[in-house]
């Protein structure tokens, strides 16, 4: 036998430990979890089927389109560190919160008047904006189902995090300066200081613990309301989503800046060219430098050229806003490796822990 066929049969043996692209570190555990999602992808189809064709039609457009369907598997693997997880239960809390996920897109879209979205025309694009908002409404009444058979405590719990989904978008609308910190911060990984005004950084922050980091932890609290854990962890469970969902979203901004074209799939500078102000832009904006006063005139508006585009990159990746973002980055990481040093060791702790590091090792 030559030494290529040891290696391909080598290979073809090999336990695969992947789910959804990353290394969990079990094949058993990798096995498993790519079972269920199984289950939450046929549950998810099979609901948002069963309407009228002209609805379910529009209802499966981003569902067919893909998607990491990240928040079901934080459900799942949050479930895993509890003593007795109700596999049934848990596939119905990750389907809720992936159609909570994929209804938000749908009126993201036609808030942010996009034309694409997971590679596919938006839906808002491909029809109109009203059958766009209708089609996220019709994903929240199928959640809304689905919550009734887990009882009131989840519906509570979808209630509060779909208040925070809200705040989060208008508090984004409004801009900083608008609230009082006081008034406007209670609860959250993001707090700003108590009184006075937010400054950007603690606006962004709290923005993106809304908008992202609220849902991300409550899919970490179903794993753990629904897996018998005690009122301790479901508490760490849920302080774990928070600072994954804001460390996540901080490797996005990250990501857009400091990635060269198509190493992540995505083009760099797209928050430039939508004049999104994100965490690293926002520190870069705070410094005083040399190219601070053209960075400044640079992200005064959204930029549509592609020179300008590539300049601001470059001065972005070459200010103290990029360390700065990556130093926050990792102070989540940290938080997030802190609460699972108190929840219950095994594979799925492990797997949860690589979850986080690929965060990291993502941004480069």
């Amino acid at each position: 036998m030559s030494s290529d066929s040891m290696t391909t049969g080598t290979a073809e043996t090999a336990p695969d430990h992947t789910v959804a692209g990353v290394d969990v570190g079990d094949a058993a555990l990798a096995a498993m979890l790519r079972e269920r999602l199984g289950d939450v992808e046929t549950m998810l189809v099979d609901r948002l089927a069963s309407g009228e064709d002209f609805l379910s039609e529009v209802a499966l457009h981003l569902v067919t389109a893909g998607g990491k369907r990240f928040r079901p598997l934080m459900t799942l693997l949050t479930g895993h560190l509890g003593p007795q997880p109700d596999t049934d239960r848990l596939v119905k809390a990750a389907v809720v919160c992936e159609m909570i996920h994929l209804a938000t897109l749908y009126h993201d879209d036609v808030m942010d008047e996009a034309t694409m979205r997971r590679g596919v025309e938006s839906a808002n694009s491909r029809w109109d904006n009203s059958t766009a908002i209708l089609a996220g409404d019709f994903l929240f009444a199928h959640a809304s189902m689905l919550l009734a058979d887990l009882g009131p405590a989840a519906v509570q719990l979808i209630a509060q995090t779909f208040a925070e989904l809200v705040t989060g978008q208008m508090r984004e609308t409004v801009g900083p300066g608008a609230y009082d910190a006081a008034d406007g911060a209670a609860g959250g990984a993001a707090d700003g200081a108590a009184g006075g005004t937010f400054d950007e950084a603690e606006h962004y922050l709290r923005v993106i613990w809304e908008k992202t980091g609220s849902l991300i932890a409550a899919a970490a609290q179903f794993g753990g309301e629904y897996s018998g854990a005690d009122a301790e962890q479901i508490a760490r469970l849920r302080r774990l989503g928070d600072a994954v969902g804001i460390a996540f979203q901080i490797a996005d901004d990250i990501i857009d800046i400091a990635s060269p074209s198509g190493d992540s799939g995505k083009t760099p500078g797209t928050d430039l060219r939508e004049g999104v102000h994100t965490l690293p832009m926002i520190y870069a904006l705070e410094a005083d430098s040399p190219d601070s006063p053209r960075l400044r005139e640079l992200l005064a508006q959204p930029l549509t050229d592609d020179a300008e585009v590539a300049e601001a990159l470059d001065l972005l990746r070459a200010s103290d806003g990029m360390r700065r973002a990556r130093a926050t980055l990792e102070k989540y990481v940290d938080d997030a490796m802190t609460e699972l040093d108190a929840l219950p060791a095994g594979p799925a702790n492990e797997a949860l822990r690589r979850l986080v590091r690929f965060t990291v090792d993502r941004v480069g």
